[in-house]
């Protein structure tokens, strides 16, 4: 009988020093789990909010960028050509979330156009547009000419063109007067080395490198037809016109605007028939905008030297362009005039004094 209980006692003694039995760890309880769909909604829910936040900020970016294309003055047809560029590429990124398949064409361009009409400007928004359209992933503008393109011996022209291209790579590289690396004639030069070397770039990084030429009409076909690769690689053509008087005076008075100068009464009669008797005789190579600028320069330096002997100025002195620092001819021929003809001069003398 004691061996009985004895046994009966040590089988309740290892019952009661047994290890409670574990919760399997590989499956959660019910709590857990509505705790995990709930993380995981909210992931979600924070996904898709950061691509709509994403899609708004870059829709807004690229009506920004054709706002201040479409702000420039001229160019009407520069600017629907590029808004056709635009809204291809828009349309075409659509069409491929959907799975839907999309037509290849180039990004590269041509512009031609004499000096001075916007070339540029234009080719620094389309940068900013192929980047936030997902064209080039990091947008940086690359500006060069044959100096940056061309070496002065045999052999270290490729690796300096090779150089560039890869600090424009993920971007755009801008060649301005790209007629220049190709050799008149068809004689063999340096030039034609960048040139073979760039193509080939273009080729190899069609994904994510953007080349924009650009130089005078006349002389670009020399540059395409320097190899036949670059025919196939530039297909979009974009010509810039040069300014009209108006488009140009539009100009003046901006550049006056944007330094706070205004125009005397004077000034502002005679600048049309100015910038209308400048574009009836400009040059073949006229270099508009830059005539502008170089005008309004020496307009200031002219007021300059007038003020300069004048101890005190008022607001309006500093401020206030004349007729003799724009067109100091004009004010010489009005003088010259006055002298040929006495009775109008004492006619102006006469009101000068009742003025007075």
């Amino acid at each position: 009988m004691n061996d009985l209980n004895e046994y009966v006692n040590k089988i309740l003694f290892r019952l009661q020093s047994a290890e409670p039995v574990q919760k399997s760890d590989s499956v959660p309880d019910k709590n857990e789990q509505q705790e995990n769909a709930a993380e995981t909604a909210g992931t979600k829910q924070e996904t898709e909010q950061d691509a709509e936040q994403k899609a708004a900020e870059k829709e807004a970016n690229v009506a920004k960028y054709l706002d201040e294309l479409n702000a420039l003055i001229g160019l009407s047809a520069v600017k629907d050509d590029v808004n056709l560029l635009i809204h291809t590429i828009s349309i075409n990124e659509e069409r491929k979330k959907m799975n839907l398949s999309v037509p290849e064409f180039s990004k590269h361009l041509v512009f031609y156009g004499n000096p001075g009409t916007g070339k540029t400007t234009v080719a620094r928004i389309i940068a900013n547009l192929y980047k936030e359209l997902g064209v080039i992933s990091k947008g940086q503008f690359v500006e060069t000419d044959r100096s940056g393109l061309v070496a002065g011996y045999v052999g270290q022209t490729a690796i300096k063109t090779k150089e560039l291209i890869d600090s424009a790579m993920g971007g755009v590289l801008f060649i301005d007067e790209a007629y220049t690396l190709a050799p008149e004639g068809g004689g063999q030069d340096f030039g034609q080395e960048a040139i073979d070397t760039l193509l080939k770039a273009m080729e190899d990084n069609r994904d994510d490198f953007v080349v924009i030429v650009a130089g005078y009409p006349e002389l670009m076909s020399r540059f395409i037809n320097s190899n036949p690769g670059l025919n196939s690689r530039f297909n979009k053509y974009l010509y810039f016109n040069d300014y009209n008087a108006e488009e140009l005076e539009k100009i003046f008075i901006l550049m006056c605007e944007k330094y706070q100068y205004v125009l005397d009464d004077e000034l502002k009669k005679q600048l049309p028939d100015f910038f209308q008797a400048m574009v009836l005789t400009k040059p073949d190579n006229f270099a508009n905008a830059r005539e502008v600028r170089n005008l309004f320069e020496k307009a200031v330096q002219r007021q300059s030297s007038r003020l300069y002997n004048h101890k005190e100025h008022t607001q309006d002195d500093l401020t206030v362009l004349k007729l003799e620092d724009v067109f100091p001819e004009a004010v010489s021929k009005n003088d010259s005039e006055n002298k040929n003809d006495p009775a109008e001069a004492d006619a102006k003398e006469n009101s000068a004094e009742a003025d007075t």
